[in-house]
């Protein structure tokens, strides 16, 4: 191999780090993002080194092909380098991937718990994603369900209300995880950890794009114990802990001011009152 060869074989912006780049989009979408981010920083530092380079005579009695390709290849590893240290644009751009992100699959999912109770139905695919998020989630229910006396059902629904049946959990810049399948934001009152997240809010039933910092969790079960303590600790909620018709907890929640959006009530009941949960549990 020469040393041309070996030099190249290290970059990723060669079609073998392109192709590795797609495998990762598939297996782990969240770190493809950030991988993503760090490969447009490279390849704009390395656009940003080969016009200097060009803008610069060329023509020396030490010039040549050799001497230009080599040149290329080490603005290339340059390039790479200094991508690796970062200068704040793969940053940028990762939250803007993230926001993005989140919009698509929240779009996407966002019609699977009316979907999954209607006369259509959907998609064999749709359903077990929804399904399996209920069974995955479904301890960590019953759990929060024995502290609080409220029905696991109702948590497990409210979780895949909140979370897009999974989809959208709130995450951190860098992908990272928070747990917090209720959307429960980071008030005064909250000493833990947060992450930043773009949300959307209804102000006068008009929906808004605005950035919330919300609670983040170590695991999906501090997130039920943290929703179960704040049923309890809250006189705001008081009267929905006393609620065992799907219903009458979908209202009590919107009343108690949980969320701002005006079909909250609607959409919360749907999902309670879906086949999938029906499969899942009854308590």
């Amino acid at each position: 191999m020469t040393q041309a060869t070996q030099i190249n074989a290290g970059l990723a912006l060669d079609a073998r780090g392109l192709d590795a780049l797609k495998l990762q989009a598939k297996r782990n979408p969240e770190q493809a993002l950030k991988a993503v981010s760090q490969q447009f920083e490279a390849v704009f530092l390395h656009t940003l080194l080969k016009t200097m380079r060009e803008a610069t005579p060329q023509d020396g009695p030490m010039d040549s092909d050799q001497t230009r390709a080599y040149t290329s290849m080490l603005d290339q590893q340059m390039a790479q380098s200094l991508s690796a240290k970062g200068i704040g644009l793969a940053e940028v751009m990762l939250r803007q991937l993230t926001r993005n992100r989140a919009a698509v699959t929240g779009a996407q999912s966002a019609t699977t718990p009316a979907a999954s109770t209607g006369p259509q139905g959907v998609q064999a695919g749709a359903a077990r994603t929804g399904q399996d998020f209920l069974l995955r989630m479904k301890d960590y229910a019953l759990a929060a369900s024995d502290a609080t006396g409220i029905p696991a059902r109702f948590l497990l629904g409210q979780a895949a209300l909140e979370s897009g049946w999974g989809k959208r959990e709130i995450r951190a810049a860098d992908g990272s995880q928070s747990f917090n399948l209720f959307g429960i934001k980071a008030g005064r009152s909250w000493s833990g950890p947060t992450v930043q997240a773009m949300t959307t809010e209804y102000v006068d039933g008009a929906p808004r794009k605005t950035m919330q910092t919300f609670r983040a969790y170590a695991s999906y079960a501090e997130s039920f114990n943290d929703y179960a303590s704040l049923m309890q600790g809250s006189r705001r909620y008081a009267a929905v802990l006393n609620q065992t018709d799907s219903a009458g907890f979908a209202r009590g929640l919107q009343r108690a001011g949980y969320a701002t959006d005006p079909q909250y009530a609607e959409k919360l009941t749907r999902i309670l009152e879906g086949r999938q949960m029906r499969r899942t549990i009854t308590a």
